[in-house]
């Protein structure tokens, strides 16, 4: 039997932790605490929509205290592990962490949106294709742009840097970033990422996910396992128009210029992805309610 974690414990895995959580997440998450009977389902659900507490969970269940032989990426074993009691009072530890200015709920909703989004779609994609299995690509989907409140909480104007990148036709939405910041959400995601304890190869896969073009088109430089959690990546990022969400645009430039080569790798014809995307759409639409924008 797992013991309880003491709040100094608890603290000290949250350290470093500033990925801020959804209010609304935190208001629905204090409801389901608050009942004589808290679902650990429901728990776990509300929890696995919101990058930061997930990411505090994760830290706290794959850290030395528990001694586990393999690194998890799956909030529902996270939650299952900790127990309901022990949930709760991460949460609320991050609650009190997490307190955001209007403005800045206004910037980060673009954040939540996609994050959720993309997440439900890599994991819809997973079970599609077989490619990844379906818990590791919703950790990917929620996870991969974890740096994106980091950089808006330290840089100011950095939404309309997110903006000019998503604008650029032949060059790497991170480039933009390097240039006028000398860091970019990728690096500083993959770094959140190892703070969190999550699996590395998920932690490379973040670093990487914005370099997708030159890993696909370099025969033989990259394993298969990390070509895969890319592809599935890009395929949900395009499907739930992110560069809509996130990078105020028109036009997917990242994905014309990798989408090919990420469909002749998963052997996938452009009437295939199409098919493929409108089944994500439907069984999206008819599930959580998940949000695109058309």
């Amino acid at each position: 039997m797992i013991e309880d974690l003491t709040e100094e414990q608890i603290r000290n895995a949250l350290q470093g932790i500033s990925v801020p959580p959804q209010p609304q997440i935190m208001v629905d998450l204090q409801m389901e605490q608050v009942m004589p009977d808290p679902d650990l389902k429901a728990i776990a659900r509300l929890i696995s929509q919101d990058p930061g507490l997930s990411g505090s969970l994760l830290k706290i269940v794959n850290s030395p205290f528990f001694g586990l032989a393999n690194k998890i990426s799956s909030i529902q074993q996270a939650v299952n592990l900790l127990g309901a009691n022990k949930v709760v009072n991460i949460v609320n530890a991050q609650s009190i962490r997490g307190e955001l200015t209007d403005e800045n709920i206004v910037n980060l909703n673009r954040f939540w949106d996609s994050a959720q989004d993309i997440a439900m779609t890599c994991m819809t994609l997973a079970k599609q294709l077989g490619c990844l299995p379906p818990d590791e690509a919703y950790a990917l989907g929620l996870f991969h742009n974890c740096g994106i409140p980091l950089m808006l909480s330290r840089f100011p104007g950095y939404i309309q840097v997110v903006e000019d990148s998503y604008a650029q036709s032949d060059a790497r939405i991170v480039d933009v970033e390097n240039q006028r910041l000398n860091t970019n959400h990728a690096v500083v995601g993959y770094f959140t990422a190892k703070s969190w304890l999550l699996p590395r190869h998920l932690c490379e896969a973040i670093a990487s996910h914005h370099n997708a073009r030159q890993i696909f088109l370099e025969e033989g430089s990259k394993d298969a396992a990390l070509k895969n959690q890319l592809a599935v990546l890009k395929m949900a990022e395009h499907i739930c128009r992110a560069y809509r969400t996130l990078g105020n645009q028109s036009v997917d430039h990242e994905w014309n210029l990798v989408g090919n080569s990420i469909l002749e790798y998963i052997g996938l014809s452009e009437y295939d992805f199409e098919n493929l995307e409108a089944t994500c759409r439907e069984m999206m639409a008819s599930g959580d309610g998940l949000y695109y924008q058309d």
